[in-house]
């Protein structure tokens, strides 16, 4: 897959098949639309093109608005890469883009610019200043620039019945089983590891502090999960702690992991933590001691829980 950072560095010579959307979480709903777009795509010869957008709408249109997505840019280009796709195009979305007509976008963006032969697109599409166009003015514009539409009907998207909105109120809720169905992948946190008070080395388990740079990605609810990590080729388990250490006097959020059985120093990596089952909510213990008997059964519910994976 070639990833492609504006619309107008766009240079493929081929014939395109494409559909447009923001595919926040890439869940198990986009993927049907994904792999009917792979599929027609080599059967028409075209190149498999998703064009999404880089500040969210939401992000631009509404600055008081408090989104929180799925994956950061980096995590949703990794994650399309897997999918057998030709090119991904994320588009720097601002005001200016916003205010491009109907005709204007379908005409200048997807025609001349992405030579779109066919666009795949959900029923409910809407397009163009104010969001004024929708599927019958796609087939109208098709007929009269030369290019198919093929609309994934309300039917087959209920079918899977499966929403980002779903899934960031699973999330929210500390239900990552349910989360994680719906993604049809393991919900992930991705981020920098930076040195922490070294408390948890004190307590026997030390830990990796995740730095995410990216305010806008949603944070599971806080407690303790299982979670996994590909480390130098090599993956790892081990459980996770988002909250405050209300135990130790915590006063700043943060978000530990605690490796088994593993203690390669993490400084400065990048790692993508892979949160596979939710522990317990975050509680204040009466005494460390207390604290330390409860990570320790943690661990142990945690390895049961891996060991039947």
């Amino acid at each position: 897959m070639i990833t492609v950072h504006n619309i107008f560095k766009f240079d493929e010579t081929h014939d395109t098949a494409i559909t447009i959307g923001t595919f926040d979480g890439v869940h198990i709903g986009h993927q049907k639309i994904l792999e009917r777009l792979i599929r027609d795509a080599k059967d028409l010869n075209l190149k498999a093109t998703v064009l999404t957008f880089f500040p969210h709408p939401r992000m631009v249109l509404q600055k008081d608005a408090d989104i929180k997505l799925l994956n950061t840019i980096d995590e949703k280009i990794k994650i399309l890469s897997d999918l057998g796709l030709d090119y991904l195009i994320i588009h720097p979305f601002t005001q200016e883009f916003s205010r491009l007509s109907a005709t204007e976008f379908v005409r200048d963006i997807l025609v001349n610019t992405l030579k779109t032969k066919k666009v795949i697109i959900g029923y409910d599409h809407r397009f163009g200043r104010n969001r004024n166009a929708n599927i019958n003015d796609l087939i109208a514009f098709g007929n009269t620039l030369d290019f198919e539409v093929a609309e994934i009907s309300a039917q087959e998207i209920d079918e899977v019945s499966v929403s980002s909105t779903k899934i960031r109120n699973a999330l929210a809720a500390g239900d990552i089983e349910t989360a994680n169905s719906y993604l049809g992948y393991s919900y992930m946190l991705t981020g920098i590891i930076k040195k922490g008070k070294g408390i948890g080395r004190q307590l026997d388990f030390p830990t990796a502090n995740i730095h995410i740079e990216e305010t806008y990605k949603l944070i599971p609810k806080m407690g303790a999960y299982v979670v996994q990590s590909q480390i130098n080729n090599t993956l790892v388990y081990g459980m996770m702690n988002i909250g405050y250490n209300p135990t130790l006097a915590g006063t700043e959020k943060s978000i530990e992991v605690h490796f088994f059985d593993f203690n390669d120093d993490l400084y400065g990596q990048k790692l993508q933590i892979n949160i596979l089952s939710r522990l317990r909510d975050e509680h204040k213990f009466e005494s460390v001691s207390a604290l330390k008997a409860q990570l320790s059964k943690d661990k142990e519910t945690a390895l049961a829980i891996i060991a039947k994976l």
